[in-house]
């Protein structure tokens, strides 16, 4: 500021003395006059120069000039590279956000007031079909048709979740999907969507074994019922009691396998990994297997035909590492059911063997009714039965191929299943190399 008023002074001096050069008194006042006309107009033009380039924008060409105009273009440009460092952090920080919503599990649409696609990330667009750069500004309720989502968006409650059919949703692979609104701005709204099928498949899966665990305990306690009220109600000779008695213990066993099942399986679920370190003797277990299904053979068939032909191959050198219980339950399950579903006078053949790429495979063929095509898939789903009147007849629980499943898949080995109608099935666990060692020291057990 004292420098644009002594450059005043100096203007309108040297106006003065060039006055009274001229015309003494009259002329140095008159020159006093033009002095700071002069200085006004040299002031205006400067201030002009710098309003040119405000007018066209470009603050980054303002003239570089001393005094007060200098000061002001300089204060300009330092206040443009300052709007433009919040604005480049804060397109930063927008991108930040759009990529941290972008590797969201949610899927997320953004909607204006009138409910149009403003924007969605990558798990939306997988959600719901949406291409941002076809489907800008379309309505959502022109894409998403679902006639629980229109019931929702019109009537939203962002305290709860609509389930509506996902992309690709069928009967065979079922896809749902919790959307929720919530609102933001002015009239705008956020749409959010999960992937709840999983969840939704477990909580069928809940109620289904609830229900079958339910019924099957109650079939049995319904018998044990009945016949304890005819033995209190009714008087019965000793061959009656004793066959009552029979079919009561019966009974009360088939609930002890199905309670022991379950427990088995709860406690696979339930376990920590399989060791690495603890080794079983494949021969060991073909040995047990062996006694078990002899003794099952002779239960099933006491009294009904020719015994079942049992042939367990020598199992080689082998020894396994994981859970001996595990291994054992997942092998006497497959051997016992080949005995319960192969009709009297049937062979069940059982085998243990190394194959040439290092794995180990247990494998139980018999000549039972075989399995359709249709049901192998299904084989593994808890209590799940190709003909329940059979199962119960041979005392199965629908438990055991559900748990031979878990421990296949904890020892990170592989069930394979083959079966023709009318001609018998073929079930086979394949166990990892890494699991599997030969030799002479492998053949006792735990080594």
């Amino acid at each position: 500021m004292w420098l644009r008023i002594l450059s005043f002074l100096a203007f309108q001096g040297a106006g003065a003395l060039a006055g009274w050069w001229i015309w003494h008194w009259p002329g140095a006042c008159a020159g006093a006059v033009l002095g700071a006309l002069a200085w006004w107009l040299a002031d205006l033009a400067r201030g002009l120069r710098v309003l040119r380039r405000l007018r066209d924008g470009d603050l980054a060409a303002l003239p570089r000039m001393r005094g007060l105009w200098g000061e002001v273009a300089d204060r300009l440009r330092r206040l443009q590279r300052g709007q433009q460092r919040r604005m480049e952090d804060s397109e930063r920080r927008l991108q930040d956000f759009l990529q941290a919503i972008q590797a969201s599990s949610n899927g997320v649409v953004l909607l204006d007031a009138e409910g149009r696609i403003t924007w969605c990330n990558a798990m939306a667009s997988a959600h719901f079909g949406i291409d941002i750069e076809r489907d800008h500004e379309q309505l959502i309720g022109n894409l998403v048709r679902d006639p629980a989502f229109a019931a929702y968006y019109a009537h939203p409650d962002p305290a709860r979740n609509a389930v509506i059919a996902g992309r690709g949703d069928s009967a065979g692979r079922p896809v749902r999907l919790a959307v929720r609104l919530h609102p933001y701005g002015e009239g705008r709204q956020l749409l959010l969507s999960n992937d709840v099928t999983a969840l939704e498949q477990a909580e069928a899966m809940r109620r289904d074994f609830v229900a079958n665990v339910s019924h099957e305990i109650r079939t049995p306690l319904t018998v044990l019922t009945g016949f304890v009220e005819t033995l209190q109600s009714l008087p019965l000779d000793e061959a009656e009691r004793g066959r009552y008695l029979e079919l009561m213990a019966q009974q009360a066993a088939r609930m002890q396998t199905l309670v022991q099942d379950l427990l088995t399986l709860s406690r696979i679920e339930g376990s920590p990994p399989p060791r690495r370190d603890e080794w079983t003797s494949a021969a060991d277990l073909l040995a047990q297997c062996e006694e078990e299904a002899q003794a099952l053979s002779a239960l099933l068939t006491a009294g009904q035909g020719a015994a079942h032909a049992l042939h367990f191959e020598a199992a080689p050198a082998l020894a396994l590492a994981g859970s001996r219980s595990e291994l054992l339950s997942a092998v006497s399950n497959l051997v016992s059911n080949a005995v319960r579903y192969t009709p009297c006078g049937g062979s069940v053949r059982v085998a243990c063997r190394r194959l040439p790429d290092g794995r180990a495979e247990f494998s139980v063929a018999d000549t039972g009714p075989g399995i359709a095509p249709e049901h192998i898939p299904r084989l593994t789903e808890r209590f799940y039965r190709v003909d329940r009147s059979r199962s119960r007849e041979t005392g199965g629980t629908g438990l055991g191929l559900a748990i031979v499943k878990h421990v296949v898949q904890r020892h990170g080995a592989e069930l394979r299943i083959d079966s023709t109608v009318g001609r018998g099935s073929r079930f086979a666990i394949v166990l990892p190399a890494s699991r599997v060692r030969s030799g002479p020291a492998a053949v006792s057990a735990r080594a």
